[in-house]
């Protein structure tokens, strides 16, 4: 089994309102050295092991997992480790 970790952040010149008010937030606590937040998504995916799991999850990310439009996405697979 695989485990699989995608990264999704908003492409650079999208507006991120919710990174916005975090660095506001955190400007208001005093945390003047940020100059900018951005908020995105991590999601963990358990997959099967086979030859394409690259492809299927490039292919997830482009149909359901990001909105090729307005975010970029980066994924890193490594095997799963059991308990």
């Amino acid at each position: 089994m695989k485990k699989v970790i995608v990264f999704i952040t908003l492409k650079q010149g999208v507006l991120d309102p919710q990174g916005k008010a975090v660095q506001t937030s955190l400007h208001s606590l005093g945390f003047q050295e940020v100059e900018e937040a951005r908020i995105g998504k991590y999601i963990e995916l358990y997959v099967e092991d086979q030859e394409n799991v690259s492809e299927r999850v490039q292919a997830m990310c482009e149909q359901l997992l990001a909105n090729p439009v307005i975010e970029d996405y980066r994924f890193e697979i490594e095997e799963a480790v059991h308990s």
